[in-house]
């Protein structure tokens, strides 16, 4: 039988542009976002204004991680200790940090069989008129119903902050995903769109709130070398009132990353072409299933996820380790202790009270999660279906 022999965390190297830059900034010694001369923006500063324009955004700070930044947006909205934050309850457990961090409590949301947040249970929730806010996480890309999200925020008055962090480059219809809240925050981490190791992105149309974000993510009163902010008078009657976090980007993550923007949208199809062959494959398997795609949907496909609908949980964790043995590395949210980068909501024992969401853990449970880096070959993307194919015929039960 065949097997897979390339590592799944293995990205594309930086390229030589961002390297000779970063090696620059490493040889003048000034890595620090305000150590600059005068009227000179800086690369953090360059990186905003740049994201900025791709996003159709009037703002944008760069920060030292995509978690930082939901903790900004959420604090700079004016989130505070006892409100309550409407989420999904499939995501990564940054998000329900931020919210935590915050000091705000947590409201799940069940989700579909699509991955994304069930718009019922979002409405009926939203309806208590409990909680004005609503973190919305686009779990591995995949991008909820955002017409009727944008109709029951208006209708119940909620405050719609958007997690990005996998799907920068996506849209919905004719806008970016980012574009429909207050706020949208992405991630730089090294397995999303842009790589810099670590670093995150903060867009908005608001001048209060981008201001107090840039005093909160650690400016002191250095606002001003700042080029992606409001005018500075805004930052006149706050500027001793909003506590410093240090949360900032530096020179260095930037300079990796203005050259992969100008790149990112290449970068997206290349990801589209190596998930469609992909989910080809998995759709002609029986016993999985990948989720429906909206036609409004622009996704950016760089992982994959699919269900082994009746299966037993000794079947299927045997079929996650056949996969395993041919070199097929998946995850499954189903697991009930944390695994790596994944854990489902149920085993965040910092809530308050752990939800009861049925429909969520009846779907974590079936579900399988794979990245798809870009030294992925398209034929290696073959190879992968033939293997899940193989394995599948072997292990799982008929239905």
């Amino acid at each position: 039988m065949k097997s897979f022999t390339k590592d799944f965390t293995q990205q594309e190297p930086i390229c030589e542009e961002g390297i000779e830059k970063a090696v620059e900034i490493m040889r003048s010694g000034k890595l620090h976002r305000y150590n600059l001369a005068p009227e000179e923006k800086g690369e953090t500063g360059l990186l905003e204004e740049e994201f900025a324009a791709y996003m159709g955004k009037k703002y944008c700070l760069a920060c030292a991680s995509c978690g930082s930044a939901m903790y900004l947006a959420m604090k700079s909205a004016g989130v505070k200790a006892g409100d309550k934050v409407l989420c999904n309850a499939y995501t990564l457990a940054p998000v329900p940090g931020a919210i935590e961090n915050t000091g705000a409590t947590i409201e799940l949301v069940e989700i579909t069989d699509e991955y994304t947040i069930d718009l019922e249970d979002l409405e009926k929730k939203a309806a208590s008129g409990v909680s004005k806010w609503f973190l919305l996480s686009h779990m591995r890309g995949h991008i909820a119903d955002m017409d009727r999200i944008t109709a029951i925020c208006n209708k119940y008055d909620l405050t719609l902050i958007e997690d990005c962090a996998h799907t920068m480059g996506a849209t919905w219809g004719n806008k970016k995903s980012g574009s429909f809240g207050m706020s949208a925050c992405f991630s730089t981490q090294t397995y999303k769109h842009m790589n810099s190791g670590e670093g995150g992105l903060l867009v908005t149309d608001d001048a209060d709130l981008i201001a107090r974000a840039i005093i909160h993510s650690g400016s002191y009163m250095l606002y001003e070398r700042h080029p992606s902010r409001p005018n500075l008078e805004t930052f006149e009657d706050i500027n001793t009132l909003i506590p410093n976090y240090s949360s900032r980007m530096d020179h260095l993550r930037a300079a990796i990353l203005r050259p992969q923007l100008r790149n990112i949208d290449e970068q997206c199809r290349r990801w589209n072409e190596r998930y469609k062959i992909l989910e080809q494959a998995i759709n002609q398997i029986d016993g999985l299933t990948c989720p429906e795609r909206d036609p409004k949907e622009g996704y950016v496909g760089s992982s994959i996820q699919f269900s082994l609908n009746g299966q037993s949980e000794e079947t299927l964790k045997q079929f996650l380790a056949t996969c395993f043995e041919q070199g097929v590395e998946l995850k499954w949210f189903g697991n009930s202790q944390p695994v790596g980068f994944t854990s489902s909501y149920d085993s965040w024992e910092y809530f308050e009270n752990l939800p009861d969401l049925p429909n969520t853990k009846c779907i974590l449970s079936a579900m399988c999660d794979m990245r798809i880096p870009l030294t992925f070959t398209l034929d290696d993307c073959h190879l992968l279906g033939e293997i899940i194919k193989n394995v599948s015929q072997r292990v799982l039960v008929p239905r």
